[in-house]
């Protein structure tokens, strides 16, 4: 049974990905879309957005990292499909469920769920163009306005030989608005052949995972939000699959992860970053521990890493 860490963009990068992959669950990471046009992206791009390539393709802790790729052009995805796994990727995912209205009027991400012809085309174009020893994905909604669409945006996928379909429980329209249909995943099943299934979407706790797998009939979760809410999601679920007690991460374990992480100490990074991000995701850890709150207001207007390093460490000697 998998548990992915889903691909966030804006949210989860590189540096998110070691964190919580650090912390332990998960048995693949897929990054932030990779956006294909017109042409061969050079190397570094995907270095850019993949730096564990510089490492196997695997993150700190050892977990595969999969590069996903957004667009609308077959071939001109199938050529950076074949590059990204020649540098280390672990394989291809393929993004049609992004719902950003500046990615959706250039005709990727989700408004793509419209055409399945044409989600066909493309993961027909990457599976044939990348070798079989590569797992090539695809990540979906339910559909984009409703759910009309989804039996054939299902069997676009399937028919286009991909090796697993990710499917978040909602539609374009409804965003992240809760609740998930995982209920309207189930069905899909029957169609299915012998490609791997995953829900995803509205999983923030134990509880949550529980209802997602019987309601859907997949045992196999994608992690998003639910992860950074809780960022010992994935090693609770783990453990609960395994039967095994797990102690859940403390408030000050939470602290200790930031601040021995390497969110902070990379010197290509602007100096606001560590600030910003932190800010960010304190957003969502709020939503598990009520000291997020606390530590916010303190570094609400405090821009400097070092800064906000330094309320990080004495927030740590009073949890």
């Amino acid at each position: 049974m998998k548990l992915i860490l889903a691909p966030m963009e804006g949210v989860v990068d590189f540096k998110m990905r070691q964190l919580l992959t650090d912390i332990g669950g998960f048995d693949l990471c897929v990054t932030e879309f990779v956006r294909v046009v017109n042409q061969r992206l050079p190397r570094r791009v995907f270095m850019r957005y993949c730096p564990e390539l510089h490492n196997g393709g695997y993150t700190r802790a050892g977990t595969p990292v999969r590069i996903q790729l957004l667009g609308q052009d077959p071939y001109y995805l199938a050529e950076n499909a074949v590059k990204a796994v020649a540098l280390g990727s672990h394989g291809i995912d393929l993004n049609f469920g992004c719902p950003a209205k500046t990615v959706n009027k250039s005709k990727g991400g989700a408004v793509l769920l419209k055409e399945p012809e044409q989600v066909y085309q493309i993961v027909k174009a990457v599976r044939d163009a990348v070798d079989n020893e590569h797992i090539v994905t695809a990540k979906v909604r339910l559909g984009f306005d409703d759910d009309s669409l989804s039996s054939e945006i299902f069997d676009a996928v399937a028919q286009a030989k991909a090796d697993g379909i990710a499917i978040h429980a909602r539609t374009k329209r409804d965003g992240y608005r809760p609740p998930a249909y995982w209920d309207k995943i189930a069905p899909l099943l029957a169609r299915n052949t012998n490609m791997e299934v995953v829900t995803n979407g509205e999983i923030w706790d134990l509880k949550d995972a529980h209802n997602a797998r019987a309601q859907s009939q997949c045992q196999h979760l994608m992690l998003g939000r639910g992860a950074l809410a809780m960022p010992d999601l994935a090693a609770w679920i783990k453990a609960d699959d395994s039967g095994q007690a797990h102690r859940r991460l403390s408030w000050h374990d939470v602290i200790y992860h930031i601040v021995h992480s390497s969110m902070h100490d990379d010197e290509l990074m602007s100096k606001r970053y560590f600030a910003n991000r932190t800010k960010q995701w304190l957003g969502y850890l709020k939503r598990t521990y009520n000291q997020a709150d606390a530590l916010f207001e303190d570094i609400r207007r405090l821009h400097d890493k070092d800064e906000v390093l330094a309320v990080l460490k004495h927030h740590s000697e009073q949890a």
